[in-house]
């Protein structure tokens, strides 16, 4: 075999690595490896001049393998792969050594230490490209229609950003009607205007457009395939209405006699069995709750049906189920609010007049319950007195939720401005950890709210919320941090800015995706800050709070950029996924099954006649778990060879 010749590029990357590394000894070092030709240090390599340096000596002298040392991989080795590339060379035959994360950061007070740990990381670097082998990427043809899940905002952006570009689009939602959490708010801040007026436009064009098949009250029943090449089966909930005939007259509503609590005004008021969720509900047509239809429940009534001129009530109607082609998909499931039941300390779901904030947004909206003047939930009356207590269940280890849900300073400064407008005589008290407002006009409107709506900030943790010894209204016992003294405030209302939390049928449909989760069942991104919409799966993307937090301005840009990215694989008629990935020797394979079993993706199955694993390319992901899992040896990672891992660890055990 003809020796390799291996070229080494270490990179200063400003002061980043050359203020704590003496990357000129590095250079010294690595020329001594019997295969390294060449060897160079500059200051910036990912610059263009960098680049052509590069490109220049590869040619000079004749290099067929590359170490670049510099920052994370995750951050430019698909800069230096494309520009092997471009010089000729197979882009899989370019490694980089991270000497800046994994050296000079963590090594800043000792530069002697620094160097020689750089010299080994490099040096090791340079075994593992010889070892590593030319790639070839399969190409997969793309089919060029897409799904998204989840039909708020996030989706319906998504949704229309691909289809006004000439694409299909299938959109699913579970519930009755797109429009998700932004079509329940009362305004939206900072500026005040009707979420209805902006959002009620777009879910119409979502329903007449001519590249939107819209599936209301479905759910992604499983996923398989691979990007480009997904095949989806969606389940179709049964309704009890024939909505190919059904006109929404509204009559079979009107005569219906069950009323149950109203899960669109969040409890506060009522809604019959068969409903539309909300009067701009798109698709505007019925369907019956089986669990609350005195039909279902005791086998008595059919008032609708009787009603129903066009026969359109079927009680007989099951789920159905249909299966899509697509090539992408983006997940726009969205959040939760932490229920007001699991704070007991604050009388959440024992005190009427404690509610959540998607409650007061009801309470506060021109169109809610109350018709835009907030009444208390007990008596009617209105609150003279209103207490906002912020970070409930947010930033707060001790329940699992450390993070900070980010919306909340904002939405709650935004109630309690609205409240004063509808109540002028009113009292607006905020309890707050420290104000958030890291948007465009967020911190002005933080001190309109104090300033010109004279809404009362108090620096300061609630300990309970109970009831007065009459039992008229509440006491609100908290402490003011800034002059240390205790504080108790007697309120007519009490709402609670709890947590955003993951959607429950966000995290069945990230299970069915196989997409990685965080520790609090946010979505996880290939990249926070380079790859912030894409997941490590290729062909799925993440728009919106199914990643974590977002506000309204934020979710809209998440899931164009979403778009955009299936915009651009759809640019392609054939795909190339990165081919580092698994494969079976199929004379050693022992026919165990413990590859399929470890597998996350579904890439590596057992064959069913031959008893040995084979690998389906563009499903695997080359994470290495059934590598892990082989008893015999038999799987192994391309590039990530046992002989080649063990020729690594016995170079970095030297001394240099």
């Amino acid at each position: 075999m003809a020796k390799k010749r291996i070229g080494v590029f270490v990179c200063h990357c400003g002061m980043n690595i050359a203020g704590v590394v003496d990357v000129k000894r590095v250079v010294e070092a690595v020329l001594s490896h019997p295969n390294v030709v060449f060897a160079q240090d500059y200051i910036y390599m990912c610059s263009e001049p960098g680049q052509a340096l590069v490109v220049q000596k590869i040619k000079e002298h004749n290099l067929d393998g590359l170490v670049m040392a510099n920052c994370s991989p995750t951050l430019h080795e698909k800069t230096f792969r494309r520009l092997a590339q471009r010089a000729g060379m197979n882009p899989y035959m370019v490694e980089v050594a991270n000497i800046r994360e994994m050296v000079s950061w963590c090594n800043q007070e000792d530069k002697e230490v620094a160097t020689r740990k750089a010299i080994r990381i490099v040096l090791t670097t340079v075994e593992k490209v010889l070892n590593n082998v030319s790639l070839i990427p399969i190409e997969v043809p793309v089919t060029k229609r897409a799904l998204v899940i989840g039909g708020g905002v996030a989706g319906i952006q998504a949704a229309l950003d691909i289809a006004d570009s000439g694409y299909h689009v299938y959109l699913v939602e579970q519930s009755g009607s797109i429009g998700g959490k932004m079509v329940q708010l009362s305004e939206t801040f900072p500026t005040l205007d009707c979420p209805q007026c902006i959002l009620t436009p777009k879910m119409t064009d979502v329903a007449q457009h001519p590249n939107i098949t819209l599936f209301a009250y479905s759910e992604v029943e499983s996923v398989d395939g691979y990007v480009g090449n997904f095949t989806v089966r969606i389940r179709h909930k049964a309704t009890y209405v024939d909505w190919d005939i059904c006109n929404g007259c509204g009559l079979c509503i009107q005569k219906c006699p069950a009323k149950v609590p109203d899960e669109f005004t969040r409890g506060l008021s009522t809604r019959k069995a068969v409903f539309i969720p909300f009067p701009q509900a798109v698709p505007n047509t019925p369907r019956i709750d089986p669990d609350t239809c005195l039909y279902f429940k005791k086998g008595i009534c059919r008032v609708c049906e009787k009603v129903c001129e066009l026969n359109a009530i079927d009680f007989e109607q099951k789920d159905s189920f249909e299966e899509i082609e697509v090539g992408a998909i983006v997940v726009a499931t969205g959040f939760e609010l932490y229920d007001i039941k699991k704070i007991p300390e604050y009388g959440g779901g024992e005190l009427p007049d404690v509610v959540d904030g998607l409650q007061f947004e009801q309470l506060l909206a021109p169109a809610g319950p109350t018709n835009g003047v907030p009444r208390r939930v007990s008596d009617g009356k209105i609150p003279k007195r209103v207490v906002f207590i912020q970070c409930v269940r947010s930033r707060d280890p001790e329940h699992g939720m450390a993070y900070c849900s980010r919306f909340c300073c904002m939405y709650t400064a935004k109630q309690a401005m609205l409240y004063k407008q509808a109540v002028p005589d009113g009292e607006a008290y905020v309890f707050y950890i420290d104000i958030r407002s890291n948007g465009k006009g967020y911190e002005e409107f933080i001190e309109r709210a104090k300033d010109e709506g004279g809404v009362v900030y108090i620096r300061g943790k609630v300990a309970r919320v109970v009831p007065t010894p009459d039992g008229k209204r509440l006491e609100v016992w908290g402490a003011d941090t800034l002059s240390g003294r205790e504080v108790k405030i007697d309120a007519d209302m009490v709402v609670l800015a709890t947590a955003a939390i993951p959607h429950e049928k966000g995290i069945d449909v990230a299970t069915k995706l196989h997409l990685q989760m965080d520790e609090y069942g946010w979505l996880k991104e290939a990249h926070l800050k380079l790859r912030p919409e894409e997941t490590v799966t290729a062909g799925m993307f993440i728009a919106g709070t199914a990643q974590f937090p977002k506000d309204i301005t934020d979710t809209v840009a998440q899931a164009s950029a979403a778009a955009s990215k299936v915009i651009e694989l759809f640019s392609h008629d054939v795909i190339t996924p990165e081919p580092i990935i698994a494969s079976v020797d199929e004379e050693v394979c022992s026919g165990c099954g413990y590859c399929e079993e470890n597998c996350a993706y579904d890439a590596i199955k057992l064959h069913p006649r031959r008893k040995v694993a084979y690998v389906n390319e563009a499903l695997c992901t080359g994470c290495g778990a059934c590598t892990i899992a082989c008893p015999s040896g038999a799987v192994q990672l391309r590039n990530f060879f046992r002989h080649q891992i063990l020729d690594m660890v016995d170079t970095i055990s030297k001394e240099y």
